[in-house]
């Protein structure tokens, strides 16, 4: 599995962040901040900041307006809201989605699998890039 994570964030360069937030002490807005600063390109999504700016870039209110390709698509939304962005997620066919610590929802994982979109549960995406990337 480690080498699999290691391939998928070495190849990425866009991460949409479903829930991103503009409060620092939130994790959708330091796990983000912390992978902008690594290098990653990061597209917030969050209709309450909808046209604002976060990480350089302006925040959308749906996955449906974002307009380029999306290496990862990591998630900061409670696992009972997942089946409300299925549709917008299958859509956008990110090359990975990430669900961070906590969330879980077996039927929309279930519905990712098979549109063949790779995943990745239960786990922060930035603890993990520091344990995959000592010193990055």
């Amino acid at each position: 599995m480690d080498a699999w994570l290691k391939a998928h964030l070495e190849k990425a360069r866009t991460i949409a962040v479903l829930g991103a937030h503009k409060d620092p002490s939130r994790p959708a807005h330091y796990v983000p901040r912390y992978l902008f600063e690594r290098g990653y390109r990061i597209l917030p999504v969050n209709p309450r900041f909808a046209g604002e700016e976060l990480l350089g870039e302006k925040v959308v209110g749906s996955l449906l307006d974002l307009r380029e390709p999306v290496d990862i698509l990591d998630v900061f939304r409670p696992g009972e809201a997942l089946m409300a962005h299925l549709q917008e997620i299958l859509a956008l066919r990110p090359g990975l989605v990430w669900l961070q610590s906590g969330i879980r929802n077996l039927a929309f994982e279930e519905r990712v699998r098979e549109a063949g979109i790779p995943l990745v549960v239960d786990r922060c995406l930035m603890v993990e890039h520091r344990r995959l990337f000592p010193g990055s």
